[in-house]
């Protein structure tokens, strides 16, 4: 349109000088700076940044929510109520100075009036006519011109637009790159919480042979901690480890209690593979003189306190330093020793550490008293366990999850059935959620007692109150094998391989051969052994031998089956609604092989559930290391596949130059199974009932043809552009319509759990979307800006 065109003198009242005299809604951030006392001086220059808008940031990881910890008991409370983390300096170190040329010196009055028509146009739009407008001045703009744009972008907080700029600037032949701007585009968008353009901003200079500022690396290391449920954990670390190793900086004491504090704030059971990376920061607040608080000396030695194997000595020279430092032992620390000593059965460490809280005059913690069961199950005494146990029910502290979950593993373990039975009865009385592991004790107590009557209505009252597994089902699969039940054990392991929530395994799948072996029924027992070959599975060597021995009573022989490695049409439909959904692919050393990464969150228990059933159905595709999980709680939120050929054709479609794209044809393999797994990994349901969509990657034009697609499946759709992704919404009736498609290939009770749990569902964890991103469907009333 004609208001757009570059050749068009602005009048006056835009030309550049005079709109930037124009006030502002509010004052200009402190990362840029006037060089002095005019308007308009012979040159301007951007100061160094502090990181006001990061570090205030830090407070809202207090309000995190945290599922509950089963085992943490008082200690839910460490790190909590105090700003220690985030109240010392909160400044990033010195940037490199970028001074930028003011327009009046320039000699040209036609390139002054562009420049200052490109700074008045430019932050309006957005995507494609951003892009237009900067390719229609590649006769004259030079990196001066594009500098002075972009530098401008970032002075009216337009940040997006200036990486915008930027990324532009990089593409042209004339480009050289700057660091100090590309120092302040990347700290800009890192205070803005763009966590990935921040680090695509890092990367860059490391590319080009620089170390990124000081500030770079704390406002990245910052705006990852920021990242809602810790899910940039990992990054925030890696960034903090290259700061100290390959920067050689010494980042303030507040990064440090900051990402200390990040470390602790999961569950105990998750936090401990954390140690390492704790002791790291300890270590470096040690070695640069800065004051270490006591609830780092109290974070660690509860982290030294779930490992599987306690280091005693660390811990006693842990608590020395503690008191050296003139801190008191408070109850956490306490209850941590408490659960160490007790690890290793050392009733009197444990019974000292005891009465230390008993002098302490405060209020006797439950975890405590769990403490003291586990050390006197130890020792073998189980019956003091369960005097420990009543004894705080005496002392009116009510029994937690933790409590009654340690009870009743002790005395399933010393077969003491009535009381057991006692406990399960209370404990479900109680209404208290996590039944599931007390349910499995008690199978597996029925189980070495041959007590299959009583474990098959166990299993019964178990997946009627709690979400059924695989290893709920293994134990029942394996009493009715054990008992001779061949046809109903054949109905258990048809259902597990049928149900996409619990699927099948190598254990599951012995069972039944064995089961059929048993039974002398060599067909069916040869298609399960032709399952378990296809999948990788490994075959007992007496089954084997087995069935053998009966195949060549009909005269047959089983043979070593060689794998035919191709994807069946049913993982070629889940890759795709993955692929949709934000899956990543790489290609590997080999011209036309290529890995799938397949990556979860850990704060969703949609993609939770969804792991396992992804890990299930490409087990055969996976390397052997990642193929020894039997317990699905064990399976890694991120693992590959092995290289491959066959996935060649999906990484050709679905990226180009490593950026994911839409294929051309993609509106023709939406299929009701590639979009269930679409919304399965890169979707959720609104509590109103309407669907979303995430499309990572593509353009207009392919989103467009996704959309028709779906129209002519009776399912009309709204899209609104966020940043990198496209979001497809579904509104009342179409909801509805788009459900009953996908439905028979969604995973059984699948729905309750992706309902929104968090607005950002996907692979990416770290999103470059606003804090206050789109949960309401009315924000999808508008097409996207095409």
């Amino acid at each position: 349109m004609a208001s757009i065109s570059p050749c068009a003198v602005p009048s006056p009242s835009l030309r550049f000088p005079l709109a930037l005299s124009h006030p502002f809604a509010s004052p200009p951030p402190p990362a840029l700076g006037l060089a002095g006392p005019k308007l308009l001086p012979s040159r301007f220059a951007v100061s160094a940044p502090g990181i006001p808008a990061v570090a205030s940031a830090l407070e809202s990881l207090d309000s995190d929510e945290e599922e509950e910890d089963e085992d943490e008991g008082i200690e839910s409370g460490l790190f909590q109520g105090e700003a220690w983390a985030a109240a010392a300096e909160r400044d990033a170190g010195r940037s490199p100075e970028l001074v930028v040329a003011e327009l009046e010196e320039l000699p040209e009055q036609w390139r002054r009036s562009r420049i200052a028509w490109l700074c008045k146009e430019l932050p309006a739009y957005k995507h494609s006519t951003f892009t237009r407008i900067l390719n229609a001045q590649r006769k004259w703009i030079n990196q001066d011109d594009a500098t002075y744009v972009a530098v401008h972008c970032l002075r009216i907080r337009n940040n997006d637009a200036a990486f915008r700029v930027y990324s532009w600037m990089v593409r042209q032949h004339w480009f050289r790159f700057n660091f100090a701007l590309a120092t302040r585009v990347a700290d800009c968008l890192g205070r803005d919480g763009k966590v990935e353009k921040c680090r695509e901003m890092f990367e860059a200079m490391v590319k080009q042979g620089h170390v990124p500022a000081e500030s770079t690396f704390h406002i990245l290391i910052v705006a990852y901690l920021s990242v809602p449920k810790g899910r940039c954990l990992e990054e925030a670390c890696t960034i903090y480890n290259q700061m100290i190793q390959m920067g050689g900086y010494k980042p303030r004491l507040s990064l440090h209690n900051s990402l200390f504090r990040a470390l602790v704030s999961k569950t105990g059971g998750t936090a401990k593979y954390n140690l390492r990376q704790a002791e790291f920061v300890y270590h470096n607040l040690v070695t640069t003189n800065l004051d270490v608080h006591k609830d780092v000396y109290a974070g660690l030695i509860w982290l030294h306190s779930y490992q599987d194997v306690i280091d005693r000595e660390r811990i006693i020279a842990l608590r020395k330093e503690m008191k050296q430092a003139g801190f008191d032992e408070g109850i956490d620390v306490l209850v941590s020793v408490m659960r160490a000593f007790s690890k290793e059965g050392n009733v009197e460490e444990t019974e000292a550490t005891w009465r230390e809280i008993l002098q302490s005059g405060s209020d006797l913690p439950a975890q405590a008293y769990v403490c003291r069961m586990e050390v006197y199950a130890r020792t073998g005494e189980p019956m003091k366990s369960l005097n420990m146990f009543k004894e705080m029910k005496e002392k009116n502290i009510p029994p937690n999850v933790a409590s009654y979950h340690k009870i009743i593993e002790i005395m399933t373990k010393a077969r003491e059935v009535d009381i057991v039975e006692q406990l399960m009865n209370e404990f479900i009385e109680s209404d208290m959620k996590h039944l599931m592991p007390a349910f499995l004790d008690l199978l597996y107590m029925y189980m070495d007692l041959d007590m299959h009557e009583k474990l098959e209505v166990t299993f019964s009252k178990c997946i009627a109150r709690c979400r059924p597994n695989r290893i709920l089902y293994t134990i029942c699969l394996e009493s009715l094998v054990k008992i001779g039940n061949i046809e109903k054990a054949e109905e258990v392991f048809g259902e597990m391989h049928n149900n996409g929530m619990i699927g099948t395994n190598t254990k599951s799948c012995n069972i039944m051969l064995r089961g059929y072996l048993s039974a002398e029924d060599y067909q069916k027992a040869e298609k399960v052994y032709d399952l378990m070959c296809k999948k990788k599975y490994d075959v007992q060597a007496d089954s084997l031998e087995k069935l053998q021995s009966g195949l060549l009573l009909s005269k047959k022989v089983v043979k070593p089956k060689a794998v035919s490695m191709k994807l069946d049409q049913e993982q070629r439909e889940i890759l795709i609604g993955l692929l949709l959904g934000g899956t990543r692919m790489e290609s590997y050393a080999q011209r036309g092989v290529h890995i799938v990464h397949f990556q979860f969150q850990e704060d969703s228990n949609a993609h939770s559930v969804l792991r396992v059933h992804i890990h299930e159905r490409f087990f055969e595709w996976l390397p052997s290391a990642s193929r020894s999980f039997d317990d699905g709680s064990k399976i890694p939120y991120q693992f590959s596949t092995i290289p491959h050929q066959h996935f060649s054709f999906f990484a050709d479609q679905f990226f180009l130059k490593g950026q994911p794209v839409l294929p051309k044809l993609v509106h023709r393999w939406l299929s009701p199974r590639v979009l269930a797994y679409w919304f399965m990994f890169g979707g959720y349901k609104l509590p109103s009932g309407d669907i979303v969509l995430k499309l990572s990657g593509g353009n207009s034009e392919g989103v467009e043809r996704i959309v028709n697609s779906l129209h002519t499946q009776s399912s009309t759709s709204k899209v609104k552009r966020k940043g990198r992704f496209f979001w497809i919404g579904f509104q009342g009736s179409n909801a509805e319509s788009f459900w009953r498609i996908i439905q028979p290939h969604v995973l059984n009770n699948f729905a309750s759990s992706i309902t929104q749990e968090d607005s950002s569902m996907g692979s990416d964890g770290a999103q470059d979307t606003d804090t206050d991103s789109d949960n309401d469907m009315q924000r999808y009333e508008t097409e996207s800006d095409e």
